[in-house]
């Protein structure tokens, strides 16, 4: 599917506001509430729009410590035993096999350096792990929650 300039004009007011109505949306675009329907079922039908959520505050979930963490691996092992850690830690948000001095990336919002102190105890008894490099996030200058509907046409 191409994505057109109404396309991107939908989805900045969806990543502004994705409870947006059906009909404030056509006023914003300016098109007629019918067209604007079909338009975003079309996006949403070709996955350009992949799913609605809502964003939630970090400190009011008790999460003000963000860090990333750099792990590498062993590679004569199996990682299986990281892999479930990752997938059932709620601390971390994302994780990344990566190319470069390290093996995978971590995303982690935690409570206090004691908690992250847990989670990075944990991950350093995965048998296959052989070092990690956490950094903590001191000060958010930007944060985007999905790539900018007209950054393709930059």
């Amino acid at each position: 599917m191409t994505v057109d300039a109404i396309d991107v004009k939908i989805l900045e007011v969806l990543q502004e506001n994705a409870r947006v109505s059906i009909s404030e949306l056509s006023r914003k675009i300016n098109l007629s509430l019918s067209a604007a329907s079909d338009r975003l079922k079309k996006l949403e039908a070709a996955g350009v729009i992949r799913q609605y959520t809502a964003v939630l505050d970090p400190a009011a979930m008790d999460r003000e410590l963000n860090a990333y963490m750099m792990i590498n691996v062993d590679n004569s092992g199996s990682i299986a035993d990281l892999i479930k850690l990752i997938e059932s830690s709620g601390e971390i948000l994302e994780a990344y096999f990566v190319a470069g001095d390290c093996d995978y990336i971590l995303k982690i919002a935690t409570r206090d350096t004691k908690t992250l102190a847990e989670l990075v105890n944990k991950v350093k008894a995965v048998k296959s792990v052989k070092r990690t490099e956490t950094t903590i996030l001191l000060n958010k200058y930007k944060q985007l929650y999905s790539i900018p509907p007209h950054a393709s046409r930059e």
